[in-house]
């Protein structure tokens, strides 16, 4: 094998794929090592039950850049996205529902079914919310000025304070809101009836270990609102052959480009020579070296464990190790008979309702209780569960007749309370989910033909994702633009040179954006450029 590359990237993930694809398109040298035997990190679709495939960890899409998706071709190697008929279906405790999404004049039909002040202040809400998320999209591509930081850091800064000035008052107002408040505070604010209270607030605690009324909340549910679908906004989709079909898409135009992909690889050390990152160790001894490293791991993983302590200042060091990270997350692939047959919409015929976000959790309070649950017990009594069921819109993930449904369930603590074991408590906190299922959807155990399911311990294991954080990291003011992953590096350089973070440890942060990636490439590249004008 070449060992002279430009740059090696450690992790095959969407982000690493991102960026790889970007330097190779520029004429660098590529090497990238994944330890797992398949690309995707956790975005990748595999058999979880004899005869059902699903997405094993990352499920749904609407994160992803529209240029990501047109620089890398990913249409052009087959990726196609499915958007849902509506963004959300609620089952309620008294054999109701809430539907949202279809259109404005659909969802105010259907709020107006619980609070005629609430409908009419839909269009409100969403228009102020989309005046902040559209702030956020631009941001998102954008590299955050490092306080302290130099001449390029003090223009960077001037250009944001320019933006956020142009903003009208009542938009600076709501993104102050945003960025502090709770995301309960903000949507008791706004509306009466819980059940559309709980459909946004849900956002908020996605992968998010967090009360609905903890400080910063709102933001959360603002960052998963600033996506799109096929060119439409605030929309969600399946990728059709699940989320391994977006990373093999990319892994298809990295190799077209020349990146060279080595599977099973894991990298156990980053090589330091002289100041400067100079290349990896393996696992199994073996070492590579390129002038640039470019880690696609969570941030604290990569500084903690993979590199000696005396490379890094030790003020750095210590703020890492403060670096919160935890998500309280299970994840559940199902294989199942037949469909789901909800008490508030029987049948088990495929109905608009079973493509949609199946949201299992009534009301603000009810998210409230779960992380409360969570937070002195471990695990909620009853879990807040989105249920996804992808196989109706592609047959290929199951058997004729058959489905898989993947579930997404909230809150489980990343360290379990007394010292127990997520291995022995695994059974428990499944049992917890599939019963906030059948509550509303009797026929499901009788249904369930088998399982998967990762609690955070197992997230950690097998995609080194720390406390099972599906961000890389707390999406909290104190780790956001700016201060992602610390005040002084969010430029994705770290403080050893030659050393870079493409990953969701980064600005813009969590989801499959592939904006991490794109955007570390574009300062990789400017370095490169640097470097070549010097005399």
């Amino acid at each position: 094998m070449n060992q002279n590359y430009d740059a090696i990237i450690i992790g095959a993930g969407h982000n690493g794929l991102t960026c790889a694809a970007y330097l190779a398109a520029a004429g660098l040298q590529v090497l990238m090592l994944e330890r797992r035997g398949v690309v995707g990190g956790a975005a990748v679709t595999e058999e979880f039950f004899p005869g059902f495939r699903n997405s094993t960890a990352s499920y749904t899409v609407s994160l992803l850049a529209p240029e990501v998706i047109r620089d890398l071709r990913l249409a052009e190697h087959g990726l196609r996205i499915i958007e849902r008929p509506y963004s959300n279906f609620l089952p309620l405790p008294d054999a109701g529902a809430l539907r949202v999404g279809g259109g404005l004049a659909a969802t105010q039909a259907e709020v107006a079914r619980f609070s005629r002040r609430d409908a009419e202040r839909l269009p409100e809400y969403y228009a102020r919310l989309e005046a902040v998320a559209e702030v956020l999209r631009r941001l998102a591509r954008e590299i955050p000025p490092n306080v302290g930081g130099g001449l390029t850091d003090w223009l960077r800064a001037g250009l944001l304070g320019k933006k956020l000035g142009d903003l009208p008052m009542a938009a600076k107002r709501d993104a102050l809101e945003l960025f502090t408040k709770s995301a309960g505070e903000l949507l008791d604010a706004w509306f009466e009836s819980a059940p559309i209270k709980a459909a946004f607030g849900f956002d908020a605690v996605v992968g998010n270990y967090a009360s609905p009324y903890a400080p910063g909340t709102a933001y959360v549910l603002l960052h998963h609102v600033f996506g799109e679908v096929n060119g439409k906004r605030g929309i969600w989709g399946h990728a059709l052959g699940g989320m391994g079909a977006i990373t093999e898409a990319m892994a298809q135009e990295a190799r077209a480009r020349g990146v060279t992909i080595v599977l099973e690889a894991p990298v156990a050390k980053v090589l330091v020579r002289e100041g400067r990152a100079r290349g990896v160790v393996l696992a199994d001894g073996r070492e590579f070296s390129a002038p640039r490293v470019i880690a696609n791991v969570n941030p604290k993983l990569l500084c903690l464990e993979m590199i000696e302590p005396a490379a890094l200042p030790a003020d750095f060091l210590q703020r890492m190790r403060h670096y919160a990270c935890g998500s309280g997350t299970l994840r559940i692939n199902v294989a199942l008979a037949q469909l789901p047959d909800f008490r508030c919409a029987p049948g088990t015929v495929a109905a608009p309702h079973h493509r949609s976000g199946i949201i299992m959790a009534p009301s603000l309070a009810y998210l409230d209780r779960a992380y409360d649950d969570a937070r002195r017990e471990g695990f909620a009594r009853e879990p807040i569960v989105e249920m996804l069921l992808p196989s109706i819109i592609d047959d290929r993930l199951a058997p004729p007749g058959q489905h898989v449904a993947s579930l997404f369930c909230q809150h489980f603590a990343p360290t379990l309370p007394q010292g127990r074991d997520w291995d022995r408590e695994k059974a428990a906190a499944v049992e917890r989910v599939f019963a906030v299922v059948e509550a509303q959807a009797p026929n499901f155990r009788a249904a369930l033909l088998g399982y998967r399911a990762l609690t955070p311990l197992d997230l950690e294991r097998e995609f080194g994702l720390l406390g099972g954080d599906i961000f890389h990291g707390r999406l909290s003011l104190d780790q956001l633009f700016s201060a992602r992953p610390v005040l002084g590096h969010a430029d994705h350089r770290l403080p050893l040179q030659g050393l870079y973070l493409c990953g969701s440890g980064a600005h813009p942060g969590g989801g499959v954006s592939g904006l991490p990636g794109r955007n570390a490439a574009r300062e990789i590249l400017r370095d490169r450029s640097w470097w070549r004008r010097r005399p």
